[in-house]
C-alpha cells in the first residue's frame, strides 16, 4: 500500500489527492493532506473574494475529495520547521508532494513603498477573507482615495470590494470586523493603474464587467489613454479574451455609466516611480507616463503625474518562497523539477514531488491546477513500484502525535464550520468566518 503526504490543501493539493485515490493503476493509495492552517481549501477559502459565491462553491468539490475514505485532512501541521522537518516527512511516507503555492508578493521597488497606508493586495485580501495571519485592521480608516497598482483579477477584486456597500457584503462570509470597517469607509475615489495598455491587461472580461454593475458607482476611462495602445484602434488580431476586454473599455470610454457617489478610474500606461508621504503616511503615488516600445514592453517619457491616495494596494504578482529542506530556484522562485519530480543538483530526488504554483510559478486560474496535478500524479504513479518497497515505521499520524503535534482532523474542521454558522446566526447573518488563530483553534479543539 502506497502512503503519500500532500503538503497544502488548496486546489493543487486536493486535485493531487484526487488523482491518487481515483485511479486504478496503483490500487489502495492512501493520502494525508497536510496544511499549516486548521482549515482546508487554501486560496479558495482565503483568496477568492467573498462576493464571488459561485467560485467559492468549488469548496464543495474539494470537500468531496477530502471526505474520501482513503484521504485524511491534517491541519495545523507546519512542514519545514524544527517541529516537522521535510526529511522527517520523507521517513513517514513513501512519497511527499509539495503544493505550497506562492506565499509572498512581488514588490514595486520604488521609494516610499513601505510607508504606512501602502499594502500588498494580498494583505488586504487576507484581512477581508479572515486569514488568521492577517493584519488586524486600519486599511480604510481615514481614506478618501485609493490607488490599486496592477490590472489583473486580484486588482479588480480589491477594487470591487472597496466600492461595495454594506448591503451587498453583509450576506457574504466576510468577518464582522472587516464588514464594519468597510461599512464605515469614506473611500469615494479608486484608481486602478497599469503600466502597459488595455490589450495587455491580465483581468478576465467577466471580472472587468462586474465593475460596471456596482450600485452607486461610475466608471471613468480616458479614450485618449486607451488610444495609446497600438491594438486599440483595431483589436481584431488580439486573442479573444483581450479583444473582449478592449471592447468593454471602449464602451465605457464612449458611454460612461451614469453618476454615483463612488468613482472607479481605470488608467493605463502609467508606471509607479514613488509613493509620496503626507503627514507620515502615504498621500499620493507618482507615476511616469509610458508608451509602447514596439517590442511588447513600455518605455518612460519623463512626464509625471501624481494621484492622491491614502491607501495604496500593490497587486503586481506573487512569488514563491523557499521551504526548508527543499531545493529552490531563486530566479524562478520555484522548486526545480522534471514533470513534477523534485530535482536536487540536477538529479531526481526519489519520493519528492511538486504541484501547483511552487512547481510552475503563480500563473493560470484555479482550473489550471488540474492538468498540473495530473502530470505530477502520473510521475508519482510511474515511480510507485520502487517507492512502495520501502517499509514505513507505521501510521504517520501516530508518529506525528508522538512528536508532540496535535493535527486538526476533519472532525475539527467540521467543528470550525459549526462555530462559523453559529457566529453568523448570532449576528443576523449567514456563515461568518472566525478571523484569528485563537478562535479557530478553540472551535476545532472544543467542538471536536
Amino acid at each position: 500500500m502506497l502512503q503519500v503526504a500532500v503538503v497544502g490543501s488548496g486546489p493543487s493539493g486536493v486535485y493531487t489527492a484526487q488523482g491518487l485515490v481515483q485511479q486504478d493503476r496503483v490500487p489502495g493509495v492512501r493520502v494525508d493532506v497536510l496544511d499549516r492552517l486548521p482549515c482546508p481549501y487554501g486560496l479558495v477559502r482565503y483568496g477568492v473574494a467573498p462576493d464571488h459565491e459561485k467560485i467559492k462553491s468549488l469548496q464543495g468539490t474539494l470537500r468531496t475529495v477530502l471526505e474520501h475514505e482513503r484521504v485524511r485532512f491534517l491541519g495545523d501541521v507546519l512542514v519545514g520547521t524544527d517541529r516537522l522537518p521535510a526529511a522527517r516527512l520523507q521517513e513517514l511516507y513513501h512519497a511527499v508532494v509539495y503544493c505550497v503555492g506562492a506565499a509572498t508578493d512581488r514588490h514595486l521597488g520604488v521609494p516610499g513603498e513601505d510607508l504606512p497606508g501602502s499594502w500588498s493586495a494580498t494583505e488586504f485580501v487576507s484581512w477581508y477573507s479572515a486569514h488568521p495571519d492577517a493584519a488586524a485592521d486600519g486599511f480604510v480608516r481615514g481614506t478618501r482615495a485609493a490607488v490599486v497598482i496592477g490590472v489583473g483579477n486580484v486588482a479588480v477584486d480589491v477594487t470591487r470590494i472597496l466600492a461595495r456597500g454594506v448591503a451587498e457584503l453583509s450576506p457574504t462570509d466576510m468577518p464582522q470586523a472587516a464588514l464594519a470597517a468597510l461599512a464605515d469607509s469614506r473611500v469615494r475615489a479608486i484608481t486602478m493603474v497599469g503600466r502597459r495598455g488595455p490589450s495587455q491587461a491580465r483581468f478576465t472580461t467577466k471580472e472587468l464587467r462586474e465593475l460596471g454593475t456596482l450600485p452607486d458607482t461610475r466608471i471613468e476611462v480616458d479614450p485618449a489613454e486607451l488610444a495609446l495602445d497600438p491594438a486599440y484602434a483595431d483589436p481584431s488580431s488580439l486573442p479573444a479574451a483581450q479583444r473582449r476586454n478592449v471592447e468593454v473599455l471602449r464602451g465605457w470610454a464612449e458611454r460612461p455609466p451614469a453618476g454615483g457617489s463612488r468613482r472607479i478610474s481605470l488608467r493605463f500606461f502609467l508606471r509607479p516611480t514613488e509613493l509620496l508621504a503626507d503627514g507620515g503616511r502615504v498621500g499620493a503615488v507618482r507615476f511616469e507616463r509610458t508608451l509602447p516600445d514596439g517590442r511588447g514592453g513600455v518605455t518612460g517619457t519623463g512626464r509625471y503625474e501624481d494621484i492622491e491616495a491614502q491607501l495604496v494596494l500593490r497587486s503586481v504578482g506573487y512569488r514563491g518562497v523557499p521551504l526548508e529542506g527543499l531545493p529552490f530556484d531563486e530566479e524562478q522562485a520555484t522548486v526545480p523539477h522534471l514533470a513534477g519530480r523534485v530535482l536536487r543538483d540536477g538529479s531526481v530526488a526519489p519520493g519528492e514531488y511538486v504541484a501547483g504554483w511552487i512547481k510552475r510559478g503563480p500563473t493560470g486560474v484555479i482550473g489550471t491546477n488540474r492538468p498540473c496535478a495530473k502530470e505530477t500524479v502520473a510521475s508519482l504513479l510511474a515511480d510507485a513500484p520502487a517507492l512502495a518497497r520501502r517499509a514505513l515505521p507505521g501510521d504517520p499520524l501516530t508518529a506525528l502525535r508522538a512528536s508532540g503535534l496535535r493535527p486538526v482532523e476533519w472532525a475539527g474542521w467540521q467543528a470550525i464550520e459549526r462555530a462559523e454558522a453559529a457566529l453568523g446566526a448570532s449576528l443576523g447573518r449567514r456563515v461568518v468566518k472566525l478571523p484569528d488563530w485563537p478562535s479557530l483553534m478553540r472551535a476545532a479543539r472544543d467542538g471536536a
